[in-house]
């Protein structure tokens, strides 16, 4: 029996939670817990435009920049622009979760990088279901159908609320750190930072907010739920992985070079390994 559970409050479109992935990859790897993601809509749709959207895409690009430099994620080299929504892709990203965890987990990592790594947000229901096509195991004309299903916008609400209702670990938190975490003001009210974890176990309950390494997410674990871990390193290859990161490389296969046959696609932040299958179908080799 799973006696650990983690919440992730996330969103597909959060640089900082780009730059948690290999983290939170060796976490799913090396657990022996449940894992459940809330996607809580970093970029709504009925925000107010920017009145100079050229302005903003620079700036927020530079944005992104920062916070790779705490996290040593790639980042694009142009961003076509700020994301109009982040909806479409966290509905995707939950219409996904219907056919299944490996599925899921692949298909959200494709709508992070069409942001971090191409530049080109996938912030329409059709760019996100495009940025899916490929997935190994996905049936793409299901996840079509899904996206508007009504059990997916139930889904989604529940998500949106369950963000909006923050710990009070958050509220108000003051800590030092890039990105220490603390609840953010949004629609009139208060939300998780993204990304964050919620840690329960026999022991209790553990939230660790914002930006933080691998060691203070396996405290918090250890804390909650003695003796959960299933391995204490993830393993895996490039196969199963299907893209890794310059610090996923090193953190989920202890290695400084890429495997053989790895594509590499270039980023002034570093590059992205590809396996060669997700490669003949990833967004960012199959350009028009």
């Amino acid at each position: 029996m799973t006696v650990l559970s983690v919440v992730e409050f996330t969103d597909p479109m959060c640089p900082w939670a780009w730059g948690s992935e290999p983290a939170f990859r060796h976490l799913r790897a090396t657990l022996d817990a449940s894992w459940r993601r809330v996607f809580g809509i970093l970029f709504h749709p009925d925000d107010d435009p920017a009145p100079d959207a050229a302005a903003e895409t620079a700036w927020y690009h530079r944005h992104i920049q920062d916070i790779a430099r705490h996290t040593g994620a790639p980042w694009p080299a142009r961003l076509e622009r700020v994301a109009l929504s982040s909806e479409p892709s966290s509905l995707v990203a939950r219409a996904a979760g219907w056919q299944g965890a490996v599925v899921a987990d692949r298909a959200l990592r494709r709508l992070r990088e069409t942001v971090f790594v191409l530049g080109e947000p996938a912030d329409t229901v059709p760019r996100a279901v495009a940025a899916a096509r490929g997935v190994p195991g996905l049936d793409l004309d299901r996840l079509a159908a899904d996206v508007d299903a009504p059990r997916t916008r139930r889904a989604a609400r529940a998500d949106y609320r369950e963000c909006r209702r923050p710990g009070p670990e958050v509220v108000g938190l003051r800590a030092d750190g890039p990105h220490p975490g603390a609840a953010k003001e949004a629609e009139g009210g208060l939300r998780y930072a993204f990304p964050t974890l919620v840690f329960e176990g026999p022991r209790g309950r553990a939230v660790v907010p914002g930006w933080r390494s691998l060691r203070v997410y396996l405290e918090a674990a250890d804390r909650v739920a003695p003796g959960h871990r299933r391995r204490g390193t993830p393993g895996g290859d490039l196969a199963s992985l299907r893209s890794l990161t310059r610090p996923e490389l090193l953190l989920l296969m202890g290695a400084d070079v890429p495997p053989p046959g790895a594509v590499e696609l270039a980023t002034p932040g570093g590059p992205l390994f590809l396996d060669p299958g997700e490669a003949a179908s990833h967004p960012a080799t199959n350009r028009p």
